[in-house]
């Protein structure tokens, strides 16, 4: 890559974010399109956030991925949202059109693009359970409830978090009362974790977002948690001959929009997995 005074700048605002998956995956999908623009990262504290929104449009940046804790408080900074990110109240991408800011939020539709890559599953018609109701869940639910699911059912520690996440369903979402477990997960073609369980490697591995047992052959599992690539939920679904996928794709596929809302081009996602994975392995 030859950076130049010619060269579209992009990044990713939030705090931590020096962590940040982001630059590796853009970076590569600029390269492969032989694009001269370049993707870093801007660690942005809580009081600096309107600073950085003006900073966008004084420099000129093309675009920024938005990612914790910003994605909600940047809302009310920009000229426009999309409609997904208005009824989410969370943007994680931002276009800069000659100085008009407007958000977007990708991730719950990437999920739908991961899962189509991944397990050619068709989601329209069928039963859907998530495990959890943070931001990355309440945006898969969204997506889910425009996709024409049959069920959309949410598992929370929290009853009250989870029925606000459930408003994002629309008529199919339903409560999991713990009686009923067993049950939904065995009726679901599609489970999701949305959970951190299994994210540590110093978890006890017995420690499940949902007991494996309850899954037989046929049913599709995606935890969306990427680092670890493949996390001891998962092992135990593949050991019971489950199909079951990280959340790297998710990941890929939400910078994959990204890119297309940027620069109106298909992004290169074999390359930007391909990036990605080398990255997790170093």
């Amino acid at each position: 890559m030859r950076i130049s005074g010619s060269t579209t700048l992009v990044g990713v605002i939030g705090n931590p974010v020096k962590h940040s998956l982001s630059p590796v995956i853009l970076n590569a999908a600029f390269r492969e399109a032989k694009m001269n623009w370049v993707y870093t990262a801007f660690e942005t504290p809580e009081e600096k956030l309107a600073d950085a929104i003006s900073g966008i449009r004084a420099l000129g940046i093309a675009g920024l991925s938005v990612t914790m804790p910003h994605k909600a408080s940047v809302c009310p900074l920009l000229d426009e949202i999309s409609d997904s990110a208005k009824t989410l109240q969370a943007v994680n991408c931002i276009v800069n059109d000659a100085g008009n800011l407007k958000g977007h939020n990708t991730d719950g539709d990437g999920f739908l693009d991961a899962v189509k890559h991944d397990a050619g599953m068709d989601i329209a018609g069928k039963k859907v359970l998530v495990i959890g109701s943070g931001g990355s869940a309440r945006s898969i639910i969204h997506s889910l409830g425009k996709a024409g699911v049959r069920e959309i059912a949410v598992m929370n520690r929290t009853k009250k978090k989870a029925f606000d996440a459930l408003e994002l369903a629309g008529p199919v979402g339903r409560y999991v009362e713990e009686n009923e477990i067993s049950e939904v997960v065995s009726e679901a073609d599609l489970v999701i974790n949305a959970t951190p369980i299994g994210m540590s490697d110093t978890e006890d591995i017995t420690n499940f977002p949902v007991e494996p047992n309850l899954f037989t052959k046929g049913q599709l599992a995606v935890d969306l948690i990427y680092h670890p690539i493949s996390t001891p939920w998962m092992k135990a679904l593949r050991d019971r001959e489950v199909e079951a996928h990280g959340g790297l794709s998710m990941l890929i596929f939400q910078a994959a929009r990204a890119f297309k809302l940027w620069t109106g081009k298909e992004a290169p996602v074999d390359a930007m997995r391909k990036a990605a994975l080398d990255e997790i392995e170093k």
